[in-house]
């Protein structure tokens, strides 16, 4: 896929996505709790069972949570490890402000990825610094999705 074909395709996924968010902005009675808000609290869960809470920028799509990080973060390795987590709107410390609903997390790559980072970049304008920062130390990012049970 050409640059440009590939910047059209992205530009037809933003149009999209956003008209449906003018429509509805969030389509499940139970994720309505996230809507207008800015950080979620993930919790995965060690080979042990005890649960590691992590205050993260998301966004809601089409019912499922899209969350980035480093490829070698702890977050990774547990979710690779066991797909169970939990979320909850929280705070930027992560104060939970809301109740937890149990999810499933996965890895994802190619289209869905780079429509999900696209996304993100429009909501939250430091991560396109981030994004910047990340190319010059060369730490590699990975996507999240969440699906709630």
């Amino acid at each position: 896929m050409t640059t440009s074909a590939y910047s059209s395709v992205l530009s037809l996924i933003d149009v999209i996505f956003h008209a449906a968010v003018r429509r509805s902005s969030v389509p499940e009675p139970k994720l309505a709790q996230f809507g207008g808000q800015k950080y979620i609290s993930v919790e995965t869960f060690k080979k042990n069972g005890q649960g590691v809470k992590t205050p993260v920028w998301f966004l809601l799509h089409k019912n499922a949570f899209y969350v980035y990080t480093e490829t070698d973060s702890w977050k990774v390795k547990r979710i690779r490890n066991n797909p169970r987590v939990r979320v909850a709107v929280c705070n930027i410390l992560g104060d939970i402000k809301g109740p937890w609903l149990d999810a499933t997390a996965s890895l994802v790559e190619g289209d869905e990825r780079l429509a999900a980072d696209k996304l993100l970049d429009r909501k939250y304008f430091l991560k396109k610094v981030f994004n910047v920062l990340s190319r010059i130390n060369r730490h590699k990012r990975a996507m999240i999705k969440v699906e709630t049970a």
